[in-house]
């Protein structure tokens, strides 16, 4: 009988890892690494209760860390099967998976140099090699065609909005007659977006692995132009720099586009947009190569129209150009990642900007809980950084309708063509967003609903 464990995104937001097993095969949904509170990031650490020379495949939803970033380590601990994803997911991967390794590099060589931990040397969870080595185990894989990952599992991807590549996964286990089927979301676009499609109607099936990031809340209602100008005809009043920690991958490029829109539509002075994030610089190329994957003209992706360059987009790759972007002051951008604070070049811009009340913190999206970010958004008037606490001064606001993620009503708005499903299990968010998907879709729709624990194991009949 095919069964299902979850190994991630189980009553949390991150570690997307699903365990699928039919007739001896075993494929692995996403491997993503855990982000967040420290119990989650030591997960990371800790041995699976599987071997991964025992999975034949992995298929990937996306190239968001938490979908991908735990991957490298899988190799490293012996796997060696196809990966599957789309092409745009394969390229922006690379970009992602490099970035990773180089930021584990970076802290274990700083907590060897400070003497801090108990192991001797500290070393870290991956490193460039293990990613060049998954790297070469990518098959990209275009949308909406049947293939194989692992007989007798077949898989087709679908059109999700959400991310650069990003798509839902079906799934036909095709030993029995009709097929079981199953679908996994992967995480679910909004509607109306700038950039991303609207996500596809989910199709039919026996099983469901639905996202619920946001399953307890709608994000305000009104237009991101209208929303954004606000915020940014505010900040310019005051006189100061607005800093905005955003994804290096999907949200930084988002945001030069409205940005730039807003510019070119005289509803913003001209200022200077700052991006500062080799990676979200080598991804803004990958964004222009692919534009049948956006919902805007094909022209304008085309050479130096491309919407996320442009006159007023200063990009910043080098640790030198970084620094060039201290003495400036507003008006002006600053879009750096994490996007939830958790490292890169935002800690610097935080370390340096956030006393002064002229500034702007700009968050937009989903925040994990034990991030700087959530702390920001639930009021901190210090942040740790560098080892020390930086006093929040700057003006902090949220721009929910940044998000990449559908919220409540969307989410139930996506789910409306579908059949109820023999049982649907709700993941990827915190439990009160689960809870509140699970709980509606039985109370309003009759659904038979679960929100898995851990290392849950179901078995799908």
């Amino acid at each position: 009988m095919p069964r299902l464990t979850f190994y991630g995104a189980a009553e949390t937001v991150t570690g997307s890892k699903y365990l699928l097993e039919a007739d001896g095969t075993r494929i692995l949904i996403d491997c993503g690494l855990f982000q967040g509170l420290k119990p989650l990031r030591l997960k990371n650490w800790e041995p699976l209760p599987f071997k991964p020379s025992t999975v034949q495949a992995i298929v990937l939803t996306h190239a968001h860390i938490d979908h991908v970033g735990y991957m490298p380590r899988f190799v490293r601990d012996g796997f060696r099967g196809p990966v599957y994803c789309t092409p745009a997911t394969a390229e922006l991967a690379e970009i992602i998976l490099y970035d990773a390794a180089k930021n584990q590099e970076e802290d274990a060589d700083y907590i060897n140099d400070q003497g801090v931990s108990k192991h001797q040397p500290a070393l870290p969870l991956f490193n460039a090699d293990d990613v060049s080595r998954a790297l070469k185990l990518l098959h990209p894989t275009e949308r909406d065609s049947w293939f194989a990952p692992a007989e007798p599992i077949w898989t087709r991807y679908h059109e999700v909005g959400h991310l650069l590549g990003a798509a839902m996964i079906e799934v036909e286990i095709r030993s029995s007659s009709p097929p079981l089927r199953i679908l996994f979301s992967g995480d679910v676009g909004r509607y109306h977006t700038p950039l991303y499609h609207d996500p596809t109607p989910p199709p039919a099936c026996d099983y469901l692995i639905c996202e619920s990031t946001y399953g307890d809340r709608d994000h305000p209602p009104g237009d991101v132009l209208e929303q954004l100008q606000a915020v940014m005809s505010a900040a310019i009043a005051r006189g100061g720099v607005v800093l905005v920690a955003a994804f290096a991958v999907g949200r930084s490029q988002q945001l030069i586009y409205l940005l730039r829109e807003l510019i070119e539509q005289k509803r913003l002075p001209e200022m200077p947009i700052y991006l500062d994030s080799p990676m979200g610089v080598n991804s803004a190329a990958i964004y222009c190569k692919y534009g049948a994957e956006h919902a805007i003209s094909m022209e304008d992706l085309a050479g130096p129209n491309c919407p996320f360059y442009g006159p007023n987009v200063h990009l910043a790759r080098t640790v030198a150009e970084s620094k060039q972007i201290n003495p400036v002051r507003g008006p002006a951008v600053i879009i750096a990642s994490s996007g939830m604070m958790t490292g890169g070049r935002i800690l610097h811009h935080l370390e340096q900007r956030a006393g002064d009340p002229k500034n702007t913190i700009m968050l937009g999206g989903f925040m994990a809980e034990g991030t700087r970010g959530r702390a920001l958004q639930d009021g901190a008037k210090f942040l740790r950084v560098y080892g020390h606490d930086v006093h929040v001064r700057a003006s902090v606001v949220e721009i929910p309708a940044l998000s990449g993620h559908a919220d409540r009503t969307e989410l139930l708005r996506w789910l409306t063509p579908l059949q109820p499903p023999r049982q649907t299990f709700f993941t990827h968010g915190e439990p009160p967003g689960a809870h509140a998907m699970a709980d509606t879709l039985a109370k309003d729709r009759g659904w038979k609903t679960l929100v898995p624990h851990l290392g849950q194991t179901v078995e799908l009949s």
